[in-house]
């Protein structure tokens, strides 16, 4: 019989892989947010562009059920516990687009079938350059996310949960941003700079925000945790996670 530790481990397990999965599957469809003409000069001195359109991927949409994991695994499993579920999820999302791969050799079943292989291939196909990007930026976002994480746990000496939670979405996402924007889009020609430059912006504001909204709900799942495992367990746990490892 698995233990209470073994249980809860699965479940965040399962719900960070199964939305990082369809986070990975769904990212090509962009948005515009609001004018496809709105843009804004950003002057720096040494550096001066247009940025805009605004462009949001719809992949986004699942994460803060993954930020909302990837801290608490980090809360009570430690660094130990975020490396084994960032190796499940690369392994997780790497094995589905093998299999999304796989299902577009054989034709559909023409006057059959109610998708054509055009339809199932525009939608579930991602190029080589967005897999590449999103896996990428997955481990090192996950990489960031966890050492900044106890960084903020050791200074504030386990205290103001919501500091070390917030933070380390907020450091870590805009780096996401920046990778699997750029290897995605930028870097094969796909978006020019303006329009990285605003998806960037407008993909990462998203996520801070939704780090923000997302604070009573991780207290609220810390408070359903040390309920679930009781007090002294909780507790022994979370000073177990907070060692260096």
């Amino acid at each position: 019989m698995k233990s209470k530790k073994e249980k809860l481990f699965f479940a965040l397990a399962a719900f960070f892989i199964t939305n990082a999965i369809i986070a990975e599957i769904i990212g090509g469809k962009l948005l515009v947010l609001g004018s496809s003409d709105f843009q804004f000069t950003l002057n720096l001195g040494f550096f001066s562009t247009q940025i805009g359109p605004f462009i949001l991927s719809v992949g986004v949409i699942p994460w803060p059920i993954v930020f909302l994991s990837t801290d608490l695994i980090n809360e009570y499993f430690g660094k130990a516990g975020v490396r084994r579920i960032t190796n499940m999820g690369v392994i997780m999302i790497i094995y589905a687009f093998i299999i999304i791969f796989l299902t577009m050799i054989p034709k559909a079943a023409e006057g059959i079938s109610p998708v054509s292989d055009a339809s199932y291939n525009q939608v579930l196909f991602q190029s080589l350059w967005i897999i590449v990007g999103s896996i990428t930026a997955f481990i090192v976002s996950q990489i960031v996310d966890v050492v900044v994480f106890h960084m903020f746990r050791k200074k504030t000496g386990g205290k103001h949960l919501w500091m070390r939670a917030t933070g380390s979405t907020i450091v870590s996402q805009f780096i996401d941003s920046v990778i699997i924007l750029g290897i995605a889009f930028y870097l094969p020609g796909k978006i020019t700079l303006p329009q990285f430059l605003g998806f960037v912006l407008t993909n990462y504001s998203y996520k801070v925000l939704i780090a923000i909204i997302i604070t009573p709900l991780i207290y609220l799942g810390h408070g359903l945790i040390n309920r679930y495992l009781g007090k002294e367990l909780a507790e022994e746990m979370m000073e177990e996670a907070a060692k260096v490892k």
